[in-house]
């Protein structure tokens, strides 16, 4: 028994330390006044819209995925697109260089805001 509970532990030990997503996405989401999970037409969902914004949250490593989604958010809700790089890492700044210069080299109307801290 000790082991099955040492095993679950262990399997959920990087999201109670670092947080998933979908903690960030809460707590960008509600500090932006936004709606989280953002239902649209072809079953896809904006992690965040607000009232400015259609928001595409991931961590660093899948910065390029959230170029798209954000662009596709955008394009379905007529809001400007965002990314929201979750870095909780130290070397993921190399994430956010990649994603800022995609960003400038192609002229994309994307806003870029990094949450960089872990959650309680």
């Amino acid at each position: 028994m000790k082991t099955l509970v040492l095993s679950v532990l262990i399997l959920f030990m990087p999201s109670i330390v670092c947080g998933a997503e979908r903690d960030y996405q809460v707590l960008w989401c509600d500090q932006n006044h936004g709606k989280t999970e953002y239902r649209l037409p072809d079953a896809t969902r904006v992690d965040c819209l607000t009232e400015t914004h259609a928001v595409e949250m991931d961590f660093g490593r899948k910065w390029a995925e959230a170029i798209g989604q954000s662009l596709y958010y955008a394009s379905c809700t007529g809001k400007r697109a965002g990314v929201v790089l979750i870095m909780n890492k130290k070397k993921d700044a190399r994430y956010l260089r990649r994603l800022n210069e995609a960003i400038t080299y192609a002229k994309l109307p994307i806003d870029v805001w990094v949450m960089d801290t872990v959650l309680p």
